[in-house]
């Protein structure tokens, strides 16, 4: 079923109403009612009771988001929400080897405890923990210094920044989080590539995906770095799509009233 982005954004956020200085356009927006006049919402078409919002030359319309820039708006909203949760998940990250830093070595004695107590339990089962590459791993980690593991935890803190700044600004539709997004993104990207030559996994595999989708769809949903016209042609369809949003909504109104003619 298609979603009727208009009218799901008016539901939500109530209509829009413009009141066009030129009469053929203004008189195809309004009506009169048993309850008084009535204007054309300019996203969704439908006639709202009320003075309008506001009045001028047609091409001074408000700019009202409609159809595929509802649905641009959504996915960034919702790649917002997936950053948002990386960010969070990196700084308690981030914490959790800063805290490790400041007490490796109570946390190493604990660990070889609990692997005394495990070891017997894992034989009888045919398994040595002493070769297992995640104990392994863990023991590697207590050989790092108390320096280098506070360089990681701030890294990660840097990144997880980057990640909360993307998610801020993706939100609020803001152009400058989409360059920074595909900036930021496209640099983890050979990162990425790498570890799934190291091992393969299913989460692996999905956030590559995600990830290089995420890039594309935002060069050129958003006519980045020059792309099908660049910044010019992205401002020129933002400035002429209020007259355009008059120009159709009359449009609409004119077919309306024909037909009930």
């Amino acid at each position: 079923m298609a979603i009727d982005w208009d009218r799901r954004t008016c539901a939500r956020r109530g209509h829009v109403t413009y009141a066009p200085d030129e009469p053929r356009l203004r008189e195809r927006l309004h009506t009169d009612t048993a309850l008084g006049a009535a204007w054309r919402c300019l996203r969704c078409g439908d006639f709202t009771l009320g003075e309008p919002q506001g009045a001028g030359p047609a091409d001074r319309a408000p700019l009202v988001p409609r159809g595929k820039v509802l649905r641009d708006v959504f996915v960034l909203r919702l790649l917002a929400v997936e950053r948002a949760v990386r960010g969070v998940f990196v700084v308690l990250v981030a914490l959790a080897v800063w805290r490790f830093s400041n007490r490796q070595d109570a946390v190493r004695r604990l660990f070889d405890e609990y692997l005394d107590v495990f070891r017997p339990v894992f034989r009888h089962f045919h398994y040595d923990l002493d070769h297992s590459p995640v104990v392994g791993t863990v023991r590697k980690t207590f050989g790092y210094r108390h320096d280098t593991l506070v360089l990681v935890a701030l890294l990660l803190l840097v990144y997880a920044l980057i990640e909360l700044v993307e998610a801020v600004g993706l939100w609020y539709a803001r152009r400058w989080a989409e360059y920074l997004t595909v900036v930021a993104t496209a640099a983890f990207l050979p990162l990425e590539i790498y570890e799934l030559t190291e091992h393969v996994s299913g989460l692996k595999i999905a956030t590559l995906l995600l990830n290089l989708l995420a890039v594309l769809y935002i060069l050129l949903a958003k006519r980045l770095f020059g792309l099908r016209g660049g910044h010019r042609a992205f401002e020129e369809e933002r400035h002429g799509a209020a007259l355009l949003e008059v120009r159709e909504a009359a449009a609409v109104g004119a077919r309306a009233w024909s037909g009930e003619a």
